[in-house]
């Protein structure tokens, strides 16, 4: 999908109180951010900001980030924030690649990733949200007890990762092919604007939550 530039989206990024603009300053500490010690939660390709916004407005006893590498598209997730101003969420663009730079070991209660880029060609399946590889990132930086949760409604995408995360040394916990009528993993689902367009073309959705085996 060709991403549509908006002008000056990076300064104003910089220039907004709910993005944090160098991260690896608050390693180890995010908790004096917040002024708690409430669970972290963060979504990594957040896109335009609704799924997360949505929890942080639901949860104000949680605390979130939200990562996006896209500047235009960050830039609609902090409009959203001007108008909301949540005290348990801010943001970082950055690559999802140095999250282990951002993030101190055993940080992070739980990660979300919603409809991540596929990366369809062999050759960037390391870059894929859900291979291996990022999976070795998440078991740094999540508390024991933590997980990851998965959407997407490419199949594709969805039998690489159910592939990758046992090879991980990850456990499947929970899985579905059709998510909005799966009665138990669709309670309380909160939806992002890439699932509401492609659920309303018909689209079936996936979920998968993983959590360690060890």
């Amino acid at each position: 999908m060709r991403l549509r530039n908006i002008k000056g989206s990076r300064e104003a990024i910089e220039a907004n109180e709910y993005t944090i603009n160098n991260p690896e300053e608050m390693k180890g500490r995010w908790n004096t951010l917040f002024g708690n010690n409430n669970p972290l939660h963060i979504e990594v390709g957040m896109g335009k900001g609704k799924f997360i916004t949505s929890l942080a407005g639901l949860n104000p006893d949680i605390n979130y980030i939200g990562i996006e590498k896209y500047s235009s598209v960050l830039y609609r997730a902090l409009e959203k924030m001007e108008e909301l101003k949540l005290p348990n969420l801010y943001f970082i663009r950055m690559e999802a690649e140095d999250l282990c730079d951002v993030f101190e070991e055993n940080e992070v209660s739980k990660i979300y990733l919603n409809f991540s880029d596929p990366w369809p060609k062999d050759r960037h399946a390391k870059r894929r949200l859900t291979s291996k590889e990022f999976f070795e990132r998440y078991d740094h930086i999540l508390i024991p007890d933590g997980t990851v949760e998965f959407k997407t409604d490419n199949n594709d995408l969805f039998d690489f990762s159910l592939e990758q995360i046992p090879l991980a040394g990850w456990r499947l916990s929970a899985v579905t092919r059709d998510l909005h009528n799966d009665d138990i993993l669709n309670a309380g689902n909160i939806m992002t604007e890439y699932e509401e367009k492609f659920s309303s073309a018909g689209n079936p959705i996936n979920k998968l939550i993983a959590d360690r085996t060890k």
